[in-house]
């Protein structure tokens, strides 16, 4: 790869094998295999691949793990209902819900009944709470896993300018909190942009970190950054391409041609963000095992 560009391949294979060692040693102590618990909901294409990505890395590192599918014409009752059973097997350690869920299912109402203590995604208020005032929590996968890619890559966060664009509870927001948490990883001047924020450029222009995930297709142009700046796309879009076998190619939230003329460091879209985010939820169902987070029930 380019001098200037994040390996996130890289990176996420080097905590998966740390992650599968672990495992070995916790299961060599006479422990079960931890087990993540995985729910589809729906035909969608993406969500299928998605999950399968996540299934594989299960067993790559030795976490068990199943699957279970329901139409997208579950009720909201049933949904639950289901979730509650999962929620009382002593034998799952982490519950997956794949987003996005079909209209009629509030992702709130859904993630609420989830117990905080298998919720290895950290969307759970509890966990997203606990996140806000710095207590020991499951960290939403996406952002935590940026965090480890600045850490490998040695990018400093303390007294910087970082941007976030886009104010998603998966991404932008907890992403924000971390950075500006005041730890080894945060102490960043953080700004959280979104789809109401007047005259985006005058904003991206001022940061030393950018990072955005906003699922608009090469929103950020070179123009609205300035040079060293470091730049996370978490964006992931189709734009068709009839010169592709797929029909289709993928591209971020950033213009990855001028934008990284610019950039001391970028992720490139695919093999950025997208291996972390796994590998960061292999780490947070082995913790749910362990009862890392949550030693007891409360």
């Amino acid at each position: 790869m380019a001098r200037n560009i994040i390996d996130g391949k890289k990176v996420a294979g080097i905590i998966l094998q740390q992650i599968h060692e672990d495992v070995q040693e916790w299961v060599g102590r006479g422990n079960r295999p931890p087990k993540l618990q995985a729910i589809l909901i729906g035909d969608d294409p993406a969500s299928r691949t998605y999950v399968g990505a996540k299934t594989k890395a299960c067993r790559e590192v030795g976490i068990e793990s199943d699957t279970v599918s329901f139409p997208d014409t579950i009720s909201v009752r049933e949904l639950k209902e289901e979730i509650r059973k999962f929620n009382r097997d002593d034998g799952i350690d982490g519950i997956l819900l794949q987003l996005p869920l079909p209209g009629h299912l509030h992702p709130s109402q859904v993630i609420e009944t989830i117990d905080h203590r298998k919720d290895v995604d950290g969307f759970h208020p509890m966990n997203v709470g606990r996140l806000a005032v710095g207590q020991p929590t499951f960290r939403s996968c996406t952002p935590a896993g940026i965090l480890e890619l600045f850490r490998y890559y040695s990018v400093m966060t303390k007294g910087r300018n970082a941007v976030v664009v886009g104010a998603s509870n998966i991404v932008g927001s907890p992403m924000a909190i971390m950075l500006s948490r005041e730890n080894n990883s945060g102490k960043a001047t953080t700004t959280l942009c979104h789809k109401y924020t007047r005259d985006l450029t005058q904003h991206t222009i001022q940061a030393d970190i950018l990072i955005v995930a906003v699922g608009s297709p090469k929103l950020i142009t070179g123009q609205m950054v300035k040079e060293g700046v470091v730049v996370i796309d978490v964006g992931i879009n189709r734009l068709t391409d009839v010169t592709s076998k797929k029909g289709y190619r993928l591209v971020g939230d950033c213009d990855f041609d001028s934008v990284s003329e610019k950039a001391s460091l970028i992720t490139p879209v695919p093999g950025g963000v997208g291996p972390m985010t796994v590998a960061m939820l292999m780490k947070n169902t082995l913790l749910a095992a362990k009862k890392s987070i949550y030693p007891s029930k409360e």
